[in-house]
Parts: C-alpha cells; structure tokens; sequence
C-alpha cells in the first residue's frame, strides 16, 4: 500500500511538469507579464479592457507603408442588432481577389476588431486580398451565442457583399487567434450547417475551442506562461456561465465538442508546446483527419501562449513563415 501511494504521488507529480519555455521566450516573459498577466481572473476583465495591446499608430504606419485602406461599416449582427466590420484593401483595389474573414482574440472577454489584423497585412500586400474585421460582442455581458452569431453574421453580409467588396466570394478565408481561433472553428461550423457561405479554409491560431477544463495542458500551465488555468476557467465562464463544462453547450461554442467535423474546410492549426490550448488543438486536428479533411498541425517547441508577441525569438519568425506559407497555398489556389 505504501508503494502504491508513493507511484500514485510520482504520476500526479508527472502529469504536472510543463515541457520547458523556449529560453528566448523565457527571457521576454517578465516584461510581458508587466502589461499581461498569467492569470487572469473575473475583477481584471475592466481594468484588461483600458489597456490597448494594439499599438494603432503603429498599425496606422504599417498600414500606410504597404499602401493599405480602412474603412468602418456598421451591419446588422446577431438578433439584427447593429455591430461593425472593418475592411481593409489596398488603396485604390480593383478586381475581385480573395478574402480574409477575421475573428479576434480576447478570451470572449476583451479586444477588438483590429487586435491581430496586422499579422494578415502581408497577405494582403502578396495577394490583394481584401480583409473584413468583426467586432463580436463580448462576454460576460453578451454571452453564448452572441459572440460566435454576430461572427457569422459578419461572414454572410461579407460574402453577401463581396462583388462591392471585390471579394471573390468563391475564396474567403476565415482566421483568428486564441478566442478568435475557437469562434473562427465555430463560424465555419455554423456556415456547414447552415448551408452557409462557402470557405476555403480557416487559419486557427493557439485557437480556444473547448470548455472542459479537462486536458493535461490545463493542468500543465497553471500561474505561469500567458493564459494560464484560471484564465480560460475565467474566460469560459464569463461566456457560459452555469452551462460551462455541462452537456449544454453547443458545438459552435466549444468546436471541440463537435463529433463530425466533415465537410469544413482545409485547416491550419498551431500553438505552443507549453500552452493550455496545446491539447484540445491537437485533437481537433486528429479529429479534422479522422473527418477526411485536410490540416496542417504545428506545435511550437517552447511556445507560450501567443508567443508571437516575442518577434525577434527564433520560434516565432519560423511559426509565422509557416504560417505565412500556407495562406500563399491557400490564397493562391
């Protein structure tokens, strides 16, 4: 009995030892954790939502160096309510090239539509491709379903309005990171079910796709890294409530729930190593194989959650050149 409790103890000890962080990513997590912190609990939601992780001067400068435009549109969303669509082009686009559909990130709980647009910039730029930004409605506020229907509100008046647009409606990509990647997997659902708008693949990045709380990354990545435990906990929660971890809730919620995930679009799904997110994304890659459909997995060696933000590291310039390989594949099919 005393052996049994002394393996018992070493496999609990086990199932807790993260794979170690890349030491460039390790190196940058102090200053991160000055504007990000690990956990992220319900009372920080306001104070999160004051802080801007985007910087739009910057963004307005990268804008302009590539020749880019903006404009804002405001469109009926979930229940007809009015949310809005950002749309970004070349100055001066003509013709009718692909689409960029994108869902931000945020947890559910903060963000906004241009939180992550930059990283299509140079898609745009290579392929004069049009990008259309939806600013969802955010948890705990506006729970389930309003967030993933007021995305896929904003993909049907997108390729409703493609020709005005000079979208090929025929060649929309959907795309997110973190809760944009769960809500871009859950819009693409939501679009097979529906008989909705047709896509040519969803780019779900460190994507947030099941409320479970069940996964040995979960267990893995708790007080440290970006988005630990109790973050998702926080998030889900914020987004469903009492219903968080039950049997009902949908699969457009938490895709991870889906048993059929046939008949959706190429994937492509990445994440890091040591991220809470790592597990529930690589089974629903598994999950898209088993289904006959195409994906691309990736897992980053080191990687935190959103480790991007660590430009200069190693890993990061070779996760986005993956990335930024494969959106040519698809975007230039």
């Amino acid at each position: 009995m005393r052996q049994w409790h002394r393996t018992m103890e070493f496999t609990m000890t086990q199932t807790l030892v993260r794979p170690p962080f890349d030491p460039e990513l390790e190196a940058a997590l102090t200053v991160l954790h000055e504007q990000l912190p690990a956990t992220f609990t319900p009372d920080l939601i306001p104070v999160l939502r004051e802080t801007s992780f985007t910087d739009p001067e910057a963004v307005r400068a990268r804008m302009t160096a590539l020749g880019l435009s903006r404009r804002d549109v405001t469109i009926a969303g979930y229940r007809g309510d009015d949310i809005t669509v950002t749309v970004i082009a070349k100055e001066g686009h003509t013709g009718h090239g692909p689409g960029i559909y994108h869902t931000h990130g945020g947890g559910m709980v903060i963000g906004g539509r241009m939180d992550g647009v930059e990283g299509f910039f140079s898609a745009i730029d290579r392929h004069d491709a049009v990008l259309v930004s939806v600013e969802y409605r955010l948890a705990p506020e506006f729970p389930d379903p309003y967030p993933v229907e007021d995305c896929y509100a904003g993909l049907v008046w997108t390729a409703a309005h493609a020709h005005e647009l000079g979208i090929d409606a025929s060649r929309i990509l959907i795309g997110g990171g973190s809760a944009g990647g769960g809500l871009s997997a859950g819009t693409a659902l939501l679009a097979r079910d529906r008989q909705g708008p047709g896509l040519i693949g969803q780019l779900l990045m460190c994507p947030m796709l099941d409320d479970r709380d069940a996964t040995v990354s979960t267990r893995q990545i708790d007080g440290i890294g970006v988005w630990d435990r109790t973050s998702n906990v926080t998030g889900w929660t914020a987004l469903l409530g009492d219903r968080k971890g039950t049997d009902d809730v949908s699969i457009y919620a938490a895709p991870a729930r889906a048993a059929d995930l046939s008949g959706l679009p190429s994937a492509y799904i990445d994440c890091g190593s040591a991220e809470v997110f790592r597990d529930e994304d690589v089974l629903y890659a598994t999950k898209l194989w088993e289904a006959g459909v195409q994906a691309e997995l990736h897992v980053w060696a080191g990687g935190f959650h959103g480790f991007e933000m660590v430009p200069h590291a190693a890993v990061s310039r070779a996760a986005v050149a993956a990335r930024e390989t494969w959106i040519d594949r698809i975007l230039g099919s």
